[in-house]
């Protein structure tokens, strides 16, 4: 089988194929037609975010066979037109779900103990012990909107801070463990003193996160979202903030984030921006939760099974 690979991963995904006798090729320095060019016998392509899977890219693809997303998310993936063309798709979330629990909580410790500021502040010769008291999160009541395995490898990690914990998820039933207890949206909004997003993007939750959203907090919530950034309004955030409604917000994701990951859009509004990155009461970080060096390799990994194991069992 050939596999072309459009975007670089750790390299034991493509030792395991070519140790099995499939053929793969590189083409992450490709663009465009040259890359697009390439994919006329591909059987299986890896991915991360740089081109869209759409019809009229899988048009340049007639033998594909599958497409292996290296991560969680696949809003670049055409679901639809794979299934009508009988194209399997797989992704890796076990790979990199560590990776983003224990990122939610840091930056969750980082803001209600205004690490970033002290560590500034004494760097720069100032030593404001009031001034950067912090919070604790033991007592508080954490909501976990989307209980996939982010989620629920947030929950996990969470064990152990004397939180109560409540899910929202809108696709599942009977799923949290005993430390987790599911709720619906409503009640959720109401007990919070925490909310952490984990949910996928689609047309449903593009936008998801608004001024009504925030509006239903009953009380100013902590604010994390470590899943995509369109998900969220920022400037509706900001407004919370603003408003007392949300005490702050950990970002690993921006909703001006270019599909490919590189960086902002360079028609992201420079008002809204420079709102955002002057806001102390926001953390930031660029869409890092996931990647760890540990979970490089964990997210290809995990592909190689998955698609060896489907291979063998003649699924492939």
């Amino acid at each position: 089988m050939k596999i072309n690979f459009i975007d670089s991963v750790h390299p034991v995904l493509s030792e395991r194929l070519s140790v099995a006798g499939h053929t793969c090729e590189d083409l992450s320095e490709l663009e465009g037609d040259l890359l697009f060019a390439q994919l006329f016998d591909a059987e299986g392509v890896v991915i991360r975010g740089r081109i869209m899977l759409d019809a009229k890219t899988l048009d340049r693809a007639p033998k594909l066979k599958f497409i292996a997303r290296a991560g969680a998310g696949l809003e670049n993936i055409d679901q639809q037109e794979c299934a009508k063309r009988n194209i399997r798709i797989y992704n890796s979330p076990e790979g990199n779900s560590d990776a983003v629990g224990e990122h939610a909580i840091a930056m969750l410790l980082a803001l209600m103990n205004h690490l970033i500021r002290s560590d500034r502040e004494v760097r720069g010769g100032k030593w404001r012990r009031k001034e950067n008291t912090g919070h604790e999160l033991n007592g508080s009541t954490v909501g976990i909107i989307g209980f996939g395995r982010m989620g629920r490898a947030f929950a996990q990690k969470l064990q152990g801070f004397g939180v109560k914990m409540l899910a929202y998820d809108k696709y599942l039933k009977d799923y949290a463990p005993e430390h987790v207890r599911e709720t619906s949206f409503d009640e959720l909004m109401e007990k919070s003193d925490v909310i952490s997003l984990h949910l996928p993007l689609n047309d449903e939750t593009n936008g998801f996160v608004n001024a009504r959203f925030f509006a239903q907090c009953a009380r100013p919530v902590w604010f994390i979202n470590t899943a995509r950034g369109q998900l969220v309004d920022t400037t509706a955030l900001l407004d919370a903030i603003d408003n007392g409604r949300v005490r702050g917000a950990c970002l690993d994701t921006l909703e001006f984030e270019e599909r490919s990951l590189i960086g902002l859009r360079t028609d992201a509004p420079k008002e809204v921006l420079q709102r955002l990155f002057k806001n102390e009461h926001v953390i930031l970080s660029p869409h890092t939760a996931g990647i760890t060096h540990e979970s490089y390799f964990k997210l290809a990994n995990v592909l190689a099974d998955k698609i060896l194991g489907d291979i063998n069992d003649g699924k492939l």
